[in-house]
């Protein structure tokens, strides 16, 4: 897989971008304050994305879709232009958890539209903060572009009619990212039932991230997956979490090792769950 720039910037890497023309900073911070939390303290520049209003279209039914299903495309290029992103934009994107909220699901999202120039900031805020990077509490005003004219997703969706068909298929590996307590049914914090896929493996997302909240480095990442993935085609890989969120961090660490986009199953275990699909619980497919 060719890519012209890293998925993933160092705080000091865009210390020396900060104030360049091109750069658009992204506080993509997703919780009950999220917003608020914007206002009072942001890295400066930054505007702020919604991941419930901007980055999903949310159905009073979670059975549909799951908890964050994707917009329409083109629901999202208009979001896009409102944002004031251009082709020539080089967006980096935080968040407040290491990039394993909606800073990963907006990359996702922007790559799957052809954007090059986009990249997390490793660690989020926090790190940012370490290397004294400005701060601000002022809410950046975006000016509109184009609408850039996209028809449909560029990177691999599975649907759940897949994902059900070949969960205990050989030739392809489902891998779930979600906490190994929620896999096993132990708990289950926010959807209605425990458990996990037949024939997943699960592969917490933490896990791409060192003991400092950063991102493991690319060989190590590489080295990990490719064992996971072993010769199975990258189009038979699916990953998938809670909502379709925090799976993009393990599908960003992928792309930070240089190895193939596999799919995302927007929909996960909260559209799963809430179809009347078989559940496991236990370790029964823990990979190790």
């Amino acid at each position: 897989m060719n890519q012209k720039i890293a998925p993933i910037i160092h705080a000091k890497e865009l210390l020396k971008l900060y104030q360049t023309k091109e750069l658009l900073l992204v506080d993509a911070r997703n919780g009950q304050n999220s917003k608020q939390d914007y206002q009072k303290k942001h890295l400066d520049t930054a505007i702020f994305v919604d991941l419930n209003s901007q980055l999903a279209t949310i159905d009073s039914d979670f059975k549909n879709g799951g908890r964050h299903p994707l917009p329409k495309v083109e629901i999202f290029t208009q979001t896009i232009a409102k944002l004031g992103i251009s082709p020539a934009s080089h967006v980096v994107i935080y968040d407040d958890k290491n990039g394993s909220n909606a800073a990963a699901r907006f990359w996702w999202m922007l790559k799957a539209v052809g954007h090059e120039k986009v990249q997390v900031l490793n660690g989020g805020i926090q790190e940012a903060e370490k290397y004294n990077f400005p701060v601000s509490s002022k809410t950046e005003i975006t000016k509109q572009t184009e609408l850039q004219k996209v028809k449909n997703w560029k990177w691999p969706i599975a649907k759940m009619e897949e994902v059900e068909k070949n969960s205990q298929n050989n030739f392809y590996r489902v891998i779930d990212v979600r906490e190994n307590s929620r896999y096993r049914g132990k708990n289950e914090p926010i959807d209605l039932i425990a458990g996990h896929i037949p024939g997943s493996i699960n592969i917490p997302f933490a896990e791409n991230l060192d003991e400092n909240g950063l991102f493991l480095a690319p060989a190590i990442l590489k080295k990990k997956y490719e064992k996971v993935m072993g010769t199975i085609k990258p189009e038979n890989i699916i990953i998938h979490c809670g909502s379709g969120v925090t799976a993009c961090h393990t599908i960003l660490a992928i792309a930070y090792a240089g190895l193939d986009i596999p799919k995302l199953y927007v929909g996960s275990w909260s559209e799963w769950s809430r179809n009347q699909k078989t559940i496991i619980n236990g370790n029964d497919y823990n990979f190790k």
